[in-house]
């Protein structure tokens, strides 16, 4: 699985500076995803996010509101508990067939065009 590469004003320390040193800071980061996952808790300075608001599309009216999103800026540890715990998450329900067999998004290899094969078979006579 490979770590984010973007970094954020929240990390401490850059994020290319972690990948170059990714030998000798993985028995840290490993421990502290596994207590993270075990104890259901992130530690404090990383649920912390900086959150700007962007428009939608530069086309629309940038002094209405409504127009923008807000985007969440979350650190370097907390992208890498959060892909662990999905991907973990993911292999559990795929090996115990627990996931709709209708259900595309947030899958590997399956997409728009897959779901709409899928709906098509099924309405085969």
């Amino acid at each position: 699985m490979a770590a984010p590469v973007k970094s954020s004003s929240v990390d401490p320390v850059p994020t290319f500076l972690l990948r170059e040193c990714v030998d000798t800071i993985l028995p840290f980061l490993t421990e502290m995803v596994n207590v993270s996952l075990r104890e259901g808790c992130l530690p404090s300075p990383y649920k912390m996010a900086i959150v700007a608001d962007l428009l939608k599309k530069a086309s629309l009216d940038s002094h209405d509101l409504k127009n923008y999103r807000p985007v969440s800026n979350l650190s370097f540890v907390s992208k890498l508990v959060d892909r662990v715990a999905v991907k973990q998450l993911t292999d559990y329900l795929e090996s115990n067939r627990l996931m709709p067999l209708l259900q595309s998004a947030y899958r590997r290899h399956h997409s728009t065009e897959t779901a709409l094969l899928k709906i098509a078979y099924c309405q085969m006579p």
